[in-house]
């Protein structure tokens, strides 16, 4: 069975005061389509930087990552934007919202790279979806609400309602519960629980212990190395 993503020691080094720094090291892993895989370690160990590579935000030092078997490691610049548009759905620990705009407005926003590529999207179906994934997180009384009259936990609910709208095969969440309260942040994971059991793939990057249990398995890092 090919997995979702799997990773060749891959590895990130960061330049600090031209000394290079590792962050993350010959880390090799399978991530299987179906699966809630949490990533857990302490601050520093090098989970985030983890994530950004998997979700194609940075690029690696060595090593490669496979998307269904596909090296995309080396994609150009263009290529992984559009990758991700496509493939990817994220979720922030700082929710990323723009403050200006409505929480519906703010799930729409992935959709805005599809259309200026020239894919023809019809703004009636999209609101339809945008609306439709604000319901499913409970939040269908909340749709012209700006961020500034959110919550916290109503402010991640719409981060996640975003992540969902081009319907992603992947879902990548840093930190999903770390700026909320505990009933909040159970509320967040519950969520994210319950879109796994339909059947999307999630990836949590968390130090909570709690976090991490929820999920079906807990990839552990320190020193920017797989240990467990």
């Amino acid at each position: 069975m090919t997995p979702l993503i799997e990773t060749a020691e891959l590895s990130k080094d960061y330049k600090l005061d031209g000394v290079s720094v590792p962050a993350v090291r010959g880390i090799n892993l399978k991530i299987f389509e179906g699966e809630m895989v949490s990533v857990a370690g302490p601050s520093g160990c090098g989970k985030s930087t983890l994530m950004h590579l998997l979700g194609l935000l940075d690029t690696p030092t060595a090593g490669g990552i496979f998307f269904r078997g596909e090296d995309v490691s080396r994609f150009s610049e263009d290529e992984r934007s559009d990758f991700r548009s496509r493939e990817i759905g994220f979720v922030f620990q700082q929710f990323n919202l723009l403050p200006r705009i409505s929480a519906l407005e703010n799930v729409l926003l992935p959709t805005t790279y599809l259309r200026k590529k020239g894919v023809s999207l019809s703004r009636r179906l999209l609101l339809e979806e945008a609306t439709k994934l604000l319901s499913e997180v409970g939040l269908s009384h909340r749709l012209h609400h700006r961020p500034n009259q959110l919550s916290g936990g109503e402010q991640q609910r719409v981060a996640i309602a975003r992540s969902l709208v081009n319907n992603p095969s992947l879902i990548l969440a840093d930190e999903p519960t770390g700026n909320l309260d505990s009933r909040s942040g159970k509320e967040i994971i519950s969520i994210l629980m319950n879109l796994n059991q339909k059947g999307k793939t999630v990836v949590v990057v968390t130090h909570d212990p709690e976090v991490a249990a929820a999920c079906l398995r807990t990839i552990r890092m320190r020193d920017g190395e797989v240990v467990g």
